[in-house]
């Protein structure tokens, strides 16, 4: 990770779960991480907590919702007058309903829309124009999606989206190519992680702890780690796909 010291990492979604054990881990690892969320409070907790531990690298929190194009050009606006640039950009942010094809909320619909998929393109887009513009051609985009992006799960339009991630990271991989660029893009695919992602799904904090007991899991530090093996890799080597799973998870 030498490489990667000093240089600036793109979180989104890091105040809970996945996006908060990457932006630790890569402070950790002497990066400076602008990590974005709703509620940035959050963010400055993990802040606080990283000073007391003496982190080589450091964390910018900026709030932002990911639904509103005007928050994320001013998130943009605020890393380019304090970074300059992206060398990282992790697009972790993702949300879920419940609901069938049939019965389901075109409202909730369209929020997972505006998350997990036009928040992921906009940021990506970003990211790359301030690469370019700052003549960094060996970058690095991460999308954290899911295993439902490779099976259709029990949430159909959740599935859908994370379907259009992964046919959107080869997209990209191929533009990318046709510019001949060294900028590489990864996607991570967890199964079931112990994170607050099930708990706003379920919307109860009992039936949460019922299915965390009753089905295998992986942490959120598991994810985390996978990030740093990916940036780890030299820049001859692009991990384009990865599928990760609890060893018990039977789909």
């Amino acid at each position: 990770m030498e490489r990667w010291v000093g240089k600036v990492a793109l979180v989104t979604g890091a105040s809970v779960g996945i996006g908060a054990a990457t932006a630790r881990a890569l402070v950790r690892q002497g990066m400076t991480v602008v990590g974005c969320a709703r509620i940035v409070e959050k963010i400055k907790a993990i802040q606080t907590e990283l000073k007391t531990e003496s982190a080589t690298g450091r964390l910018h929190a900026i709030q932002c919702d990911l639904t509103k194009r005007d928050q994320i050009s001013a998130m943009f606006r605020e890393i380019r007058r304090e970074h300059k640039l992206v060398h990282v950009c992790i697009n972790n942010a993702g949300l879920s309903f419940d609901g069938s094809l049939i019965n389901g909320n075109p409202a909730d619909w369209q929020n997972m829309m505006d998350v997990n998929v036009m928040a992921l393109c906009i940021c990506t887009q970003e990211s790359i124009k301030m690469m370019k513009t700052n003549g960094f051609d060996d970058g690095h985009i991460i999308h954290i999606s899911s295993m439902s992006g490779h099976r259709v799960s029990g949430h159909r339009f959740y599935s859908g989206t994370k379907f259009m991630v992964r046919a959107l990271t080869e997209a990209l991989r191929r533009d990318l190519r046709e510019m001949n660029s060294n900028i590489r893009v990864t996607e991570i695919s967890p199964g079931v992680v112990e994170t607050e992602f099930q708990q706003r799904l379920m919307r109860e904090d009992s039936a949460t702890h019922d299915f965390y007991k009753k089905n295998p899991t992986m942490q959120a530090e598991d994810i985390a780690d996978e990030v740093i093996h990916v940036l780890q890799r030299p820049p001859n080597v692009e991990i384009h796909d990865i599928l990760m799973r609890p060893t018990m998870q039977d789909n």
